[in-house]
């Protein structure tokens, strides 16, 4: 189980931007006209790079892919960044921070930036629930443990 940070130890933020923001919308005006009953596929994804002594860039893709009868209606990419200063030296202390702690910390910006392309595309509106990072990063890790001790065929 991983530790909860204390203040002086936690990664500050020192810039949050978005890095990219992609929206399309292949059926329209068409599907303005037909009932409103779509499909909403979720994708997260998010990498991190080092940039100079303590300072690293997380940067979390949020993509929203809206279907109607396995039509594409939107799909909706933001990528959201961050540049944090991070004090951890503990390797997996530093990589929850960059795969869990910021990525949450980012969320809010991106769901916020998707809820306006939606809105000002005059779609219905879309919320999106809250992500729990901390399990999402759990999965991976016990993904890439049980990747390590499968032998190759």
């Amino acid at each position: 189980m991983l530790e909860k940070y204390n203040s002086d130890k936690s990664p500050q933020i020192n810039r949050i931007y978005t890095k990219n923001i992609s929206f399309e919308s292949p059926q329209a005006p068409q599907v303005f006209q037909k009932p409103w009953d779509p499909q909403v596929t979720l994708n997260l994804g998010t990498s991190s790079t080092h940039l100079i002594d303590k300072m690293y860039e997380v940067i979390l893709r949020v993509t929203v892919i809206t279907s109607l009868a396995k039509n594409t209606i939107f799909l909706c990419e933001v990528e959201q960044a961050g540049v944090f200063s991070i004090k951890e030296t503990e390797k997996n202390k530093l990589e929850h921070s960059l795969g869990s702690y910021c990525p949450n910390l980012l969320f809010p910006y991106a769901r916020e930036c998707i809820a306006n392309l939606i809105w000002h595309s005059t779609f219905p509106p879309l919320h999106l629930e809250p992500v729990n990072f901390d399990t999402l990063f759990m999965k991976y890790l016990q993904k890439s443990k049980h990747t390590e001790h499968t032998p190759d065929t």
